[in-house]
C-alpha cells in the first residue's frame, strides 16, 4: 500500500573500511556503526542516524496511529488484566503471582499453606517505577523461608543485580551482588546464595558463592577457562547437590556439590567430550543422565553415585521418540519429549521400568508439559496446555488416579469462540524432499486464497510450539491465515531436525521456509505477494535470507532484533556470544570453508541490487545478543542498493535490549505497530 514518498527516507554515508580473511577482502563501508565504546554508545553520528531512523518510521506511521491504537485496544481487551497465576505449594508456604488492573509487573505473594491470608513479598511496579526499562530476572525464597533473593536489569542489556529481602521485617539487606546472569541458588543453610557472573562480554564464565549479610569480595568456586563455554547454577530436585554446568552449543559437562558445603571440592560427573551433551539429577546415591552420546535423540542413564561416569541405559535413544527432558521425584520421575512433532508427558517409576502412563492430549496441534513442580514428595503435578485454539489451561495431574482436574483456563475478556476457527497440521515438501511440518489457523468463514502470516525460528534446536496467542487473532479475525513453519534449524521433529539445520546444512532452514509458503500458495491457502513473514533474533536471520532469496515471494516483512551480519559477528571473538555459536554457525577465524559458506547466505553481505518487498526492522540499542549495528548496517545497505521504491522502516528501542520494551502492555503496543503495519501493506482495514 502507498506511503508518504514524500518523506526522504534516512541515508547513511558510506566510509572505507577493508578487512582480509583466508586471502579475501571485505569491503564493509557501513562498519563505522559499530560505536568502538560498545556497550556505550557516544558516538553523535551514530546516534544521528540511529535518531533519524526512528523519526522517519514515526512520520510514516504517524497515518496509522488510528489503526495502531485500535488494535492496541483490541489486543488488551483480550487480556484479563487483573490476572494472577495459580497458587503452588512449596514447603509451608503457597506463592504466586498478580497482575493488579493497568500494572505492567506482576507482584508476588505467599501465604500459609490452606490459609486465606495474602502477604505482597515483592512489588514489580513499584521496583520498576521510574525505570524506562525494568526485568526481573532470578527469583528464590530461602530454605527456611524468610529471605528473597532476586535479581533486576534496567537497562535491556542483561546485566542482572542481586538483591536479599528479608521478608519478616520487609527490608533489604545491604548486600549487592554485582552482574548477575544466571539463578539464585541458596546452599550451605541458607548462609551463601551460589549465582554465575557475567563478564565485560556478558559471557557468565565464573560461579561465586556470595555470603548473605557480608559484604567484600564472593568467593569463586568454578572458572571455566575454554572459550565459547559458559557456567550456570543449578540445584537438584530434590535439593540436596548443588549442580554447575558448563557447556556450548554442542557439548556439556556438569559437577556436583553438596549443597551443605558448596566451597567444597566438586565431583565431575564425566569430562566433557566434543558434541556430547548431558544433564544430570540426582535421586538417593543414583545420578539420572540425559545424553546423547550413543543415540541423537538422548537416552536416560543412570549411574552409582559412587562412579559418576559409568553410565547404564534406562530408557534407550529412539528413532521415533525424542527424549527432551526429565524431572524427578520422590516417588516416579517424568519424561518428556516429542513423537511425530508433538509434545509428550510420560509417567515413570522407579521400581518398574515397564510401567509408563502417558498422559494424552486429544488435539491435532498443541503445546504441553510440566509447569512448576517445586517439592521433592509430590503426588499431583502441576501441567499446562494450549493449542491455537485452546487458551492456556493450567492443570492438576493425580498420579495415583491419573486423572486431570483444571485449575485455570486463560480468559479472554472480549471474547472468544474456538467454534470459529479450524487448526490444521501439513507436511509440505521441501525442495530435498524433507517433508516440513506446517500449523495453519483460520477462521472457518475466511475466504481461500486471502492472506497468510507465516512464521518461523529455526535455529538453536528451539521448536516453535502451535500455542494461543491472543494476538494473532487480530490477523485471523481479518482474513488472515497463520501458519508456523516448523523448518530444520529447530528439533521439532528430533535432533536430526536441528542438526539439518545448523552449520553447513544452515541453508536448509532457508530453502525450507521458501518452499513452505510455495507450498501454501499451491495449494490454495494464499497467493503470491499475499505472505508475509516475520521473525526475530535468529529468525530475523531468516528473513534477511529469504528475501534475498526471493524477493517478489513476500507481501510484507518484519524483522525483529535480525542477526543479519553473521560473517562480521562470528569473525569478531571479543562479541558477547561469538566464541560459544561457533559451534552453531562454523568459525570463519579458522576455516575458509566456513567463510565462504557464511558469506554465501549472510543477509547482509548477500544484499543485491533487486526489488524488496516492504519491511519493517527493529533493534535495541543495549541488545547484547544481536548488536544495535547489525540491522542499522543492514538497513543502510538496503536502502542504498534495493531498486523499488517500497517502505523500509527501523525503529530502535533506544532504552531496551534483545526483548523490546518491557512491561506487558508496551511490549502490546508494539505487536500492534507490527500488526498495524502488515495490515497497511495488505490493504486490509483495521
Amino acid at each position: 500500500m502507498p506511503h508518504d514518498k514524500s518523506l526522504p527516507p534516512p541515508r547513511v554515508e558510506k566510509r572505507l573500511h577493508e578487512f582480509t580473511h583466508h586471502g579475501i577482502t571485505i569491503t564493509d563501508p557501513y562498519a563505522w556503526l559499530r560505536d568502538p565504546g560498545y556497550p556505550e554508545v557516544k558516538d553523535e553520528s551514530i546516534l544521528s542516524y540511529v535518531k533519524a531512523e526512528n523519526a522517519y518510521f514515526e512520520a510514516q506511521m504517524k497515518g496509522q496511529d488510528v489503526a495502531v491504537e485500535s488494535l492496541f485496544a483490541e489486543m488488551r481487551g483480550r487480556i484479563k488484566e487483573d490476572d494472577s497465576t495459580v497458587p503452588q505449594k512449596d514447603g509451608e508456604w503457597e506463592y504466586w503471582s498478580e497482575f493488579e488492573e493497568g500494572g505492567q509487573y506482576r507482584k508476588f505473594y505467599r501465604r500459609p499453606a490452606g490459609s486465606d491470608e495474602k502477604i505482597l513479598i515483592l512489588d514489580g511496579p513499584a521496583l520498576a517505577e521510574g525505570q524506562e526499562y525494568f526485568q526481573l530476572g532470578a527469583l528464590a525464597v530461602s530454605e527456611d523461608g524468610r529471605f528473597l533473593a532476586y535479581s533486576t536489569d534496567t537497562t535491556g542489556g542483561e546485566f542482572y543485580t542481586g538483591f536479599i529481602k528479608d521478608l519478616e521485617s520487609g527490608e533489604l539487606l545491604p548486600d549487592r551482588i554485582e552482574n548477575v546472569n544466571t539463578a539464585l541458588i541458596w546452599a550451605a543453610g541458607d548462609t551463601i546464595i551460589v549465582y554465575g557472573r557475567a563478564n565485560e562480554q556478558w559471557r557468565v564464565d565464573r560461579i561465586f558463592a556470595h555470603h548473605v549479610g557480608k559484604t567484600g569480595d564472593d568467593v569463586e568456586i568454578y572458572h571455566e577457562e575454554q572459550l565459547g563455554f559458559t557456567a550456570s547454577p543449578g540445584l537438584s530436585s530434590n535439593r540436596e547437590w548443588l549442580i554447575i554446568g558448563t557447556g556450548d552449543n554442542e557439548t556439556s559437562e556438569a559437577r556436583l556439590l553438596p549443597i551443605s558445603d558448596p566451597l567444597g571440592e566438586a565431583m565431575l560427573v564425566r569430562a566433557r567430550e566434543k558434541g556430547v551433551e548431558y544433564d544430570v539429577d540426582v535421586r538417593e546415591e543414583t545420578l539420572f543422565v540425559l545424553t546423547n552420546d550413543n543415540h541423537v535423540n538422548f537416552r536416560l542413564a543412570t549411574a552409582p553415585m559412587s562412579a559418576p561416569g559409568e553410565w547404564t541405559t534406562l530408557i534407550e535413544g529412539s528413532d521415533e521418540f525424542y527424549l527432551t527432558d526429565f524431572d524427578l521425584f520422590r516417588d516416579f520421575y517424568v519424561v518428556e519429549g516429542r513423537l511425530n512433532g508433538l509434545d509428550q508427558v510420560q509417567i515413570r517409576y522407579y521400581d518398574d521400568p515397564a510401567r509408563i502412563e502417558t498422559i494424552d492430549f486429544p488435539e491435532e496441534a498443541y503445546s504441553a508439559g510440566l509447569g512448576n513442580n517445586p517439592e521433592w514428595a509430590m503426588d499431583v503435578l502441576r501441567l499446562g496446555y494450549q493449542s491455537p485454539i485452546t487458551p492456556a489451561t493450567t492443570f492438576d495431574y493425580s498420579v495415583a488416579d491419573r486423572t486431570l482436574t483444571t485449575l485455570k483456563v486463560q480468559e479472554v475478556p472480549s471474547g472468544f469462540d474456538p467454534d470459529l476457527y479450524a487448526v490444521e497440521r501439513l507436511q509440505i515438501e521441501a525442495r530435498d524432499g524433507a517433508m516440513v511440518p506446517v500449523s495453519v489457523m483460520y477462521r472457518k468463514d475466511r475466504k481461500p486464497g486471502g492472506p497468510l502470516h507465516l512464521y518461523a525460528y529455526g535455529a538453536y534446536g528451539y521448536a516453535v510450539a502451535p500455542g494461543f496467542s491472543v494476538t494473532r487473532l487480530s490477523l485471523v479475525d481479518r482474513g488472515f491465515a497463520y501458519a508456523i513453519a516448523h523448518i530444520r534449524g529447530g528439533d521439532d521433529l528430533g535432533r536430526n531436525w536441528y542438526l539439518q539445520g545448523k552449520m553447513q546444512a544452515r541453508t536448509n532452514t532457508f530453502n525450507d521456509f521458501v518452499d513452505v509458503a510455495r507450498g501454501l500458495i499451491d495449494r490454495g491457502y494464499t497467493a503470491k505477494c499475499k505472505v508475509t513473514a516475520s521473525g526475530g533474533s535468529a529468525g530475523g536471520e531468516l528473513m534477511g535470507a529469504v528475501i534475498n532469496q526471493a524477493p517478489d515471494l513476500w507481501g510484507a516483512i518484519v524483522a525483529h532484533v535480525p542477526f543479519v551480519d553473521v560473517l562480521n559477528t562470528m569473525l569478531d571473538e571479543t562479541l558477547p556470544l561469538t566464541p560459544g555459536e561457533w559451534p552453531e554457525w562454523g568459525n570463519p577465524i579458522e576455516s575458509k570453508e566456513m567463510f565462504d559458506f557464511i558469506r554465501s547466505y549472510s543477509p547482509y553481505d548477500q544484499v543485491s541490487a533487486q526489488a524488496y518487498p516492504p519491511m519493517l526492522v527493529t533493534a535495541g540499542l543495549n541488545d547484547p545478543r544481536v548488536t544495535y549495528w547489525e540491522p542499522a548496517k543492514w538497513v543502510a545497505k538496503l536502502r542504498e542498493l534495493k531498486t523499488d521504491d517500497n517502505l523500509l522502516m527501523m525503529k530502535t528501542n533506544m532504552g531496551a535490549g534483545h526483548g523490546g520494551k518491557s512491561g506487558r502492555f508496551e511490549g502490546l503496543r508494539e505487536t500492534a505497530e507490527e500488526m498495524a503495519f502488515i495490515l497497511w501493506q495488505m490493504g486490509v482495514e483495521v
